[in-house]
């Protein structure tokens, strides 16, 4: 009897795994999405924190030159000097994991390796101890860094980094590799890799930057100089260029400066400089508002304003000016200045592709769909006819409180209650309102990824998620879908991750 049963035994326990596996493919292609959208957000932050702390390490270089800092320099530069080859050292070998993962994952030559293999994490870090390997190198780089000056043992409690294992359901707590490596999806483990190189990015920033406070401030070197504000005329036509030149008479190519012109950022070429042109509209004069701020020797910041004033003439025959921007907006009031050389009882007025409304030269349209529009002007009997296209208002920028994602401090992100939608940099007041979304929230300790559908901008359905939040957390906004003043929804592109300190 029993040879009968062992081929009928085996032929169970493989269609057990069949199914075993067949279960957890179906599961793994939400998870393996929300894991990459958490690892890119977690790479993005490791840059810029990188980009600061090499700020950081240009002033400690410098001050080590300056007499006025130069004996504290002597003292801190070579600590921060240490935490630097420390932190570089760990996040090489954390570099080399991560191809050894993905080699284990069948990597081929165009990058590409079996995300959701099962095996491959637990075959390298608990058969092969490499994730106990791992820890004594966290544990250590702790320790070395920590060493490094007994005043950053004040930071040794919430330090960054961290191996503590996780609580597993039975309420006992799992040892390093299998709470983060034991069948993990590759692209998990990819993710809980970049974690770690994010934590060690975090404490190199902490550390440099509290030696750095010991010195003094960061200080900025004034080595480019340039004009500061300029037009290329003070009188125009419709339809001709107006363009306006500004930039600091001196400013440091570590700190350039922040200039908006007319309200939208203008970026600074090689010379410190930034130029924006634009038509221009209307009739009368005009005038553009132009901000510069910028960092002074000092490393405090200062900003000016300046006004562009210049008049725009009106033509000798019929005219259609637009008074905010050179095109129609779908839903928004968009108002027009109409020139006739005539007496408005022998002008008339028409428009196809929208609504125009008003008497006399002040006018508003309105439009309902993509496409191009055209305004007839009339005047005594001649008839003249303006084009214009027709676009949708701009998408707008998500935000939770006062940021549009980034780094912010924990406790702030978990006093927030809304996600909303803001539209910077337009002319026309216009209003929209978050629909829906998705947002994945994950906490250090704890590899599975959290996620909560929105139906509002409300983030009170994630009320739990948000008191769990702490430094190191990391929070992630996707498919945010808005409604504007055309009706119409949109779901916007790249919406905000914050990662939490």
């Amino acid at each position: 009897m029993a040879l009968p049963r062992e081929p009928r035994q085996k032929m169970i326990n493989i269609m057990y795994l069949v199914l075993t596996a067949i279960l957890a493919l179906n599961v793994s292609n939400e998870v393996i999405e929300a894991f990459k959208t958490v690892d890119k957000s977690l790479q993005g932050s490791s840059t810029n924190l990188g980009k600061a702390t090499d700020d950081v390490y240009k002033s400690l270089e410098q001050k080590k030159n300056d007499a006025q800092y130069r004996e504290q320099a002597a003292k801190w530069a070579p600590k921060a000097d240490q935490v630097k080859v420390l932190s570089a050292e760990v996040y090489k070998y954390l570099d080399g994991l991560k191809d050894e993962l993905k080699k284990g994952s069948g990597l081929k030559e165009d990058g590409s390796f079996k995300e959701d293999n099962l095996d491959a994490s637990t075959r390298i870090f608990e058969t092969a101890k490499r994730g106990d390997e791992l820890k004594k190198k966290l544990d250590d780089y702790k320790a070395a860094v920590i060493a490094v000056d007994p005043e950053f043992k004040q930071f040794e409690a919430n330090f960054p980094v961290s191996t503590e294992g996780v609580i597993g359901k039975e309420g006992k707590k799992k040892d390093f590799t299998a709470s983060y490596f034991h069948m993990t999806p590759t692209v998990a483990a990819l993710t809980i890799i970049s974690k770690f190189q994010n934590n060690v990015k975090n404490a190199e920033n902490t550390l440099v930057n509290y030696a750095h406070s010991k010195i003094g401030s960061v200080q900025f070197v004034y080595d480019k100089f340039a004009a500061v504000v300029g037009q290329s005329s003070n009188y125009v036509m419709p339809g001709e260029k107006v363009t306006i030149t500004a930039g600091v008479g001196a400013y440091s190519t570590a700190a350039q400066p922040q200039i908006t012109i007319g309200g939208s950022g203008v970026p600074v070429n090689a010379d410190g400089v930034a130029t924006k042109e634009f038509t221009a509209e209307g009739g009368g004069e005009k005038s553009v508002t132009v901000n510069v701020a910028y960092t002074k020797p000092d490393g405090t910041k200062e900003s000016k304003p300046f006004t562009i004033k210049y008049t725009v003439g009106t033509p000798g025959g019929a005219a259609v000016m637009l008074d905010k921007m050179n095109v129609f907006y779908i839903g928004v009031d968009n108002p027009i200045t109409i020139g006739s050389p005539t007496g408005w009882d022998k002008t008339t007025v028409s428009m196809s592709g929208g609504t125009i409304s008003g008497t006399g030269s002040k006018r508003v349209v309105r439009v309902s769909a993509i496409g191009n529009a055209s305004i007839t002007v009339t005047a005594d009997g001649k008839p003249t006819t303006f084009s214009f296209r027709i676009k949708r208002i701009p998408d707008p920028i998500i935000k939770v409180g006062p940021s549009s994602g980034g780094r912010m401090q924990a406790v702030v992100f978990r006093g927030q209650q809304f996600v909303r939608a803001d539209l910077e940099n337009f002319d026309f007041e216009a209003k929209f309102s978050v629909t829906g979304g998705t947002v994945y929230f994950m906490n250090p300790g704890d590899r599975n990824v959290k996620q909560v559908s929105l139906t509002s901008g409300s983030l009170a359905g994630a009320g739990d998620y948000m008191k769990s939040l702490a430094p190191g957390s990391t929070v992630i906004f996707d498919n945010i879908r808005v409604v504007g003043p055309d009706g119409q929804p949109r779901t916007i592109q790249n919406p905000p991750g914050f990662s939490l300190y």
